[in-house]
């Protein structure tokens, strides 16, 4: 499971030092690919491949099934860390989430974000505020 929110940095080639705490759910693959609001979603191999037969069993007639599926799929890179725990974050990648030298990785449960520092600030500040009250209306009984 993916937990915390880290602060590493990207270096000149792109590459980045994952959390200590994320490397063993990673070592042995890893799938990088566009995610909403502008980050970069990070999944295990195998739950991607999970993700991908899930995609494939939705209707291919409804078109925003088809759009999502060919964004989601062909941005989606699979790499493999290497032993001091790091990734290479592809420059179609780095540009989708506008990527600069400071990043936020965070943790979402199955899969790992990589966040613009700057971009992870500015989105915290602006769900926080709502989030104590949507707790019981998005995730009714949870709570």
């Amino acid at each position: 499971m993916f937990l915390g929110t880290y602060h590493p940095r990207l270096d000149e080639k792109g590459r980045l030092i994952l959390p200590a705490k994320f490397r063993d759910q990673l070592a042995e693959g890893l799938v990088m690919t566009k995610g909403q609001e502008h980050c970069i979603f990070v999944y295990p191999k195998a739950v991607f491949i999970e993700q991908v037969e899930r995609i494939q069993s939705a209707p291919s007639s409804v078109k925003r099934v088809r759009d999502h599926s060919r964004i989601y799929l062909s941005s989606a890179l699979d790499d493999v860390p290497d032993r001091q725990g790091r990734v290479t974050i592809p420059p179609s990648l780095r540009d989708y989430a506008n990527l600069t030298r400071e990043v936020a990785v965070i943790g979402t449960g199955s899969r790992a974000e990589i966040w613009d520092a700057q971009a992870w600030a500015d989105y915290l500040e602006a769900a926080e505020a709502a989030f104590a009250d949507q707790s019981e209306e998005v995730m009714p009984g949870v709570f």
